[in-house]
């Protein structure tokens, strides 16, 4: 089905940091683009690097990202290292409305919170190997002072409370395998039947939804 006759799926994936969350996902983007793109989410952290805003974040000021939420504006919020990160509502209307998978990258408790709004949210967990693996991870990055390696590490371990919400887990063991198993949930979503409306109008024998 081509991306215009179907509503695009809305993909949450979660991993501890150091999984390589990003990398999967990215792969996936680049495998099936431009059916799928990552969510832009809203921050109040300053931009890092050579971050754009509206391109990696929409960087805003504390007191809009208030706004946002007294209007009911963001479908998710919550609060990591000290800085507030969330999910617009428009963000996920406008790429359901253009038939555009959507992947979001937000924690445990985000998701939770979409899955309540967006019922047919498919909730995906990437996972290390070990717990022993991801900390070799976390220090093999060589990016981060130790304080927050292990703040990092703790929040992983908090993290895990959040598995038995998730529809689908993937090892991120090699990475070609995981890139695999991730592309083949994303094609699998766009087959479910609630997707595939167009297909079955084609034969009015079948019941309608």
């Amino acid at each position: 089905m081509s991306i215009e006759t179907r509503p695009g799926n809305l993909l949450v994936v979660t991993a501890p940091s150091g999984a390589g969350k990003t990398t999967l996902c990215r792969s996936v983007i680049e495998r099936l683009e431009p059916t799928i793109r990552y969510s832009i989410s809203h921050t109040t952290r300053p931009p890092r690097g050579n971050e754009r805003n509206g391109v990696d974040y929409h960087f805003v000021a504390d007191a809009e990202f208030d706004r946002l939420i007294g209007e009911n504006q963001m479908a998710e919020w919550a609060t990591i290292h000290g800085h507030r990160y969330g999910t617009s509502r428009a963000e996920i209307e406008d790429s359901q409305a253009r038939g555009q998978d959507l992947f979001l990258d937000i924690e445990g408790q985000g998701a939770v919170q979409i899955k309540k709004l967006f019922p047919q949210a498919i909730l995906i967990y990437i996972l290390p190997p070990s717990l022993a693996d991801l900390r070799d991870r976390l220090l093999r990055r060589g990016s981060d002072a130790p304080a927050e390696i292990e703040r990092r590490w703790e929040n992983a371990r908090r993290e895990l409370a959040f598995l038995p919400n998730y529809d689908y887990i993937i090892v991120n063991d090699i990475l070609s395998e995981a890139t695999r198993g991730l592309e083949a949930i994303v094609l699998a979503a766009r087959q479910r039947r609630e997707n595939m409306q167009d297909a079955i109008r084609r034969f009015p024998a079948a019941p309608q939804s």
